[in-house]
């Protein structure tokens, strides 16, 4: 990482949901590394507070909250100890999520329930929460980022994650249309579109076709790694004020599509 992102980041407010394992994780510990105060928001609190522990002991600033995205009041309490503690914030990375693929002729309305509540409505009450902080800000005259993290299947078709690729298509539009809102504001806005990364997030695959081709997919090519995503994170908030890098599709070399 270059001197000039380390310099950029310096004194940012970060907040990273879904911050207790895979790419939030590695984010925080990368953010917090190049100067920023984070702020770490998941359910597991004795996660968060293992994270914190292991970026203080580095040198850096962090905050744990424990929150759950899919429920307002939670994430709006969340905003609140943000606030209190460190300022507005001026960079959020919105990034929890869940993966359940399965066949579409099962049942497999529980999880589509699951998915959708956390990848669409939770990103949404996340952004509720957390938007006056970045309007305000934004108002300061500093540099603001707010980072979506989809994902490839929001793009190409993949059986078996239906729900899922239709609940990433979802962000990746609905970041286009608020990057357009927000960017006159001074508010940039982006998302990330990886492909297969390895995270916690397939442990909880229950579908064995699913399972097979990850099976398979890991002897065929070398996985994206949660720090890889970060390094991206840093380097889109490290941009110079005007610059908005709308969108970032960031594969592993071996995976096509």
């Amino acid at each position: 990482m270059s001197t000039t992102i380390t310099h950029a980041l310096s004194g940012r407010i970060a907040v990273i949901t879904g911050a207790s394992s895979g790419i939030g994780q590695a984010t925080a510990r990368l953010l917090a590394s190049q100067g920023a105060k984070v702020a770490v928001i998941a359910r597991r609190q004795a996660a968060l507070a293992q994270l914190v522990a292991e970026i203080e002991q580095a040198g850096g600033t962090a905050l744990a909250v424990a929150a759950d995205v899919t429920d307002q009041a939670s994430v709006d309490a969340a905003a609140a100890a943000v606030l209190a503690a460190f300022g507005p914030t001026d960079l959020l990375f919105n990034n929890a999520g869940l993966m359940l693929p399965g066949a579409i002729d099962d049942n497999i309305l529980p999880a589509t329930e699951q998915q959708i509540d956390i990848n669409v409505t939770g990103v949404m009450r996340v952004i509720h929460a957390f938007m006056p902080q970045l309007n305000a800000a934004a108002a300061e005259g500093g540099v603001v980022d707010l980072i979506n993290t989809s994902s490839i299947a929001g793009q190409n078709i993949y059986p078996y994650f239906a729900t899922y690729s239709a609940t990433k298509a979802y962000v990746s539009h609905l970041s286009r249309h608020m990057r357009a809102e927000l960017g006159s504001k001074g508010i940039r806005v982006s998302m990330i579109e990886p492909g297969i990364v390895s995270t916690e997030l397939q442990s909880h695959w229950t579908f064995q076709g699913a399972k097979d081709w990850l099976a398979s997919a890991r002897e065929q090519m070398e996985f994206l790694q949660p720090g890889d995503v970060a390094e991206v994170v840093a380097f889109l908030a490290a941009q110079p004020k005007h610059v908005n890098l709308q969108q970032v599709v960031v594969m592993p070399t071996g995976q096509a599509s």
